[in-house]
């Protein structure tokens, strides 16, 4: 009897004595990983907590990938754990680390950040990112064949870059598709995925418009390419927000009438830097943009349109102006006229404001 206790006694011992040892050595590996430099680690989209336990033993963040992968399950952690990439020095205690998953504490990924501002030319939004480190040989090779933005991303919609009209007048196929905005793209974007991305912005911006906004272009006579191309006249023409769809009337009224339109911003387009005034013989350059010398819309967009203008041009303002003028005050507005006459008076008024 005495020695079936002894028995009983010693593996009684032997159970705690392991019990013991395993709690020893759990305790062992939550602890910190042993200090290291800081290392970089991917948590990709819908990995489990358990894979999150193998990426984290494999970068020497904890010491034991099953043991971790226990603990999360009893403390009810690692359903919050965000994708991404993370930034951690090995040595960094296990509660920081499910801390910083659980927040999605994650690397800031290096973007280049480009500015294109309303009624910038494809000239300009080039210089833009060619300062941002694109190739200008590899976005000029892109925008002279709008062809390649045929679907959109989902593969069953043509871009309306890819339905700009031949012709051989264009100074760029491209230019007023590549919608105005600022733009941050990933640090190794190529020069076809980042203006295919400009591109894209225009048409996610037409699908803000109105419900029926298509029909418009049937009610005033002119195609979408046309229609961009009023949308960049107003653009480049207008400063006040109040008067877009105004001076967009203006244009329809003297495209109703054959009269020739006679904006300067398509004389101006014509040079690679705005000049500071037009002389009459920048008003005789011979180009089928040059709207003093030809009646009807240039081939093409001068610039790339805002929505506020593409809007204007969309919706444009009823009126019986045919001319404007700039007020020369200082504020941006115009003077409107509904005769020739008129149009002479208000020319006075505006230099005398100057």
């Amino acid at each position: 009897m005495w020695k079936m206790l002894k028995w009983l006694l010693l593996l009684v011992v032997v159970a705690i004595g392991a019990a013991a040892g395993g709690l020893y050595y759990v305790l062992e590996q939550l602890k910190p990983a042993e200090a290291a430099e800081e290392v970089e680690f991917t948590i990709p989209p819908g990995t489990s907590s358990a894979g999150i336990a193998n990426i984290l033993e494999e970068h020497g963040l904890i010491r034991d990938a099953l043991i971790f992968s226990y603990y999360l399950k009893y403390k009810d952690l690692g359903t919050g754990f965000q994708a991404g990439t993370y930034a951690m020095a090995p040595g960094i205690e296990i509660g920081e680390i499910i801390a910083r998953l659980n927040a999605g504490d994650t690397v800031e990924e290096e973007t280049i950040r480009v500015t294109i501002p309303e009624g910038y030319t494809v000239r300009q939004a080039v210089a833009a990112l060619v300062a941002a480190g694109f190739s200008e040989e590899a976005l000029l090779e892109v925008l002279n064949d709008p062809a390649q933005f045929a679907l959109d991303s989902s593969g069953e919609q043509p871009m309306r870059a890819a339905q700009i009209p031949e012709n051989d007048q264009y100074r760029f196929p491209m230019e007023g598709y590549l919608f105005p905005e600022t733009y941050e793209f990933p640090k190794d974007v190529t020069a076809y995925d980042a203006l295919r991305r400009m591109a894209q912005e225009l048409d996610r911006k037409l699908g803000t418009l109105p419900e029926g906004w298509e029909a418009q272009l049937e009610k005033n006579g002119v195609t979408f390419h046309e229609m961009m191309t009023i949308a960049s006249l107003v653009e480049r023409e207008v400063v006040v927000d109040a008067e877009r769809a105004l001076v967009a009337g203006v244009i329809y009224n003297r495209l109703r009438r054959d009269m020739p339109l006679q904006i300067d911003a398509t004389v101006q387009y014509l040079f690679d830097e705005q000049k500071d005034r037009l002389y009459e013989k920048d008003l005789r350059v011979e180009s089928p943009y040059n709207t003093y010398l030809n009646a009807g819309l240039p081939p093409g967009p001068i610039a790339s349109p805002g929505l506020a203008s593409i809007e204007a041009a969309l919706y444009p303002e009823p009126s019986e102006y045919f001319f404007y003028v700039t007020k020369k005050d200082g504020t941006g507005e115009h003077f409107f006229g509904k005769t020739y006459e008129e149009h002479l008076q208000n020319i006075k008024k505006s230099n005398a404001n100057q």
